[in-house]
């Protein structure tokens, strides 16, 4: 029981960590939440953490919040999960109920809009960071299909006007059959 309640408040002060020193959105929380439940933790493995990361961004909602349920829900179930949305959510509560009490102050302030400039393109490096790590990830599978839906998602995603929600369909359409075609192959 003790052992639980240690995960717990571990998983609750880890996505709080997480979330509290966290600047740009969903995917700048992603390699946080890799080093810490894959790399440092141990409790998930790079596979699962690629797969949570793509479910967490093809939910509806933010991908921070998605990806802090699924973690917690994977570490710790139902309990879990609510821990770890409560760890996520309460300091950007906190910071927005503080930036908006002091709004106007905030406002003109000259050196606050130059932080928030320079932010973005750390912002930037940690998303490139992302992507480069699940593309390799896709990669070290060396499996034909799931390497030619990276690139071809890609490049619809970037020369196209193709709804990315199609596009996301038609690649869980094809990522099932694949699956399935190889679970054939094994029995």
């Amino acid at each position: 029981m003790n052992a639980e309640r240690n995960r717990y408040l571990t998983l609750f002060l880890s996505t709080m960590q997480i979330s509290a020193f966290t600047f740009g959105g969903g995917f700048v929380i992603i390699p946080l939440m890799r080093k810490t439940f894959v790399g440092k933790l141990g409790w998930i493995d790079d596979s699962e953490m690629l797969d949570l990361t793509a479910i967490a961004q093809s939910a509806p909602g933010p991908i921070a919040v998605n990806a802090a349920i699924l973690v917690g829900y994977k570490t710790g179930r139902v309990a879990g999960a609510i821990v770890s949305i409560l760890g996520a959510i309460l300091p950007p509560f906190a910071i927005i109920s503080a930036i908006s009490f002091f709004y106007q102050a905030f406002r003109d302030n000259i050196y606050v809009s130059a932080v928030l400039a320079a932010m973005g393109a750390g912002v930037a490096a940690v998303i490139t960071d992302v992507v480069v790590s699940m593309a390799w990830g896709v990669l070290k599978q060396k499996e034909l299909i799931p390497i030619a839906m990276m690139i071809i998602s890609f490049v619809l995603v970037q020369f196209s006007d193709m709804n990315i929600i199609l596009l996301m369909i038609i690649a869980g359409i094809i990522g099932y059959i694949s699956h399935r075609y190889k679970a054939k192959d094994r029995r």
